[in-house]
């Protein structure tokens, strides 16, 4: 009998996990390598953008030149006060050229998991700030400024 209610149980698991929004990637932590907990992402950013990011790992925003202006903007309010204005470094490490602290970021989704999840030091977590939608729009405009070396911007590559 418990074994009849054990295959039940995983039965409806796996019927109720197949009505949610599937993602290709899986997110994770940077310095931990768990898969990210999705649920404390802030309200609003569960957008077309990001559900197409989620399946590749490609910001669809790398291109889109208003969602790089707002990400300008977000990225003054919220992340130039350390990264500085221009994105050259100041109490962070600087974010425009290719003198990366953690590789990862040469990809979009390596990106995302830094910012969402924090990192070393004094990069907490930014889903408490932004949302989803919101991050990937500051990546963009990051990408926007990339002064390094394209051979190294995984990003460029299709």
């Amino acid at each position: 009998m418990k074994f009849k209610q054990i295959l039940t149980s995983a039965l409806l698991v796996s019927a109720l996990a197949g009505t949610s929004a599937h993602a290709d990637i899986t997110l994770r932590h940077a310095l931990l390598g768990t898969e990210l907990d999705m649920s404390f992402a802030k309200k609003g950013g569960d957008t077309p953008a990001f559900k197409e990011f989620m399946k590749e790992g490609r910001n669809p925003y790398n291109t889109d030149k208003a969602a790089i202006e707002q990400g300008e903007s977000l990225y003054m309010t919220g992340c130039s006060g350390c990264h500085g204005h221009e994105a050259e470094g100041k109490l962070g490490p600087g974010l425009a050229d290719d003198y990366w602290t953690y590789p990862s970021i040469a990809t979009d989704q390596g990106f995302f998991e830094v910012l969402f999840g924090g990192a070393n030091g004094m990069m907490g977590p930014q889903y408490v700030n932004f949302n989803t939608d919101e991050m990937l729009k500051i990546m963009a405009w990051i990408r926007s400024i990339y002064t390094g070396n394209p051979k190294k911007a995984k990003w460029l590559k299709k």
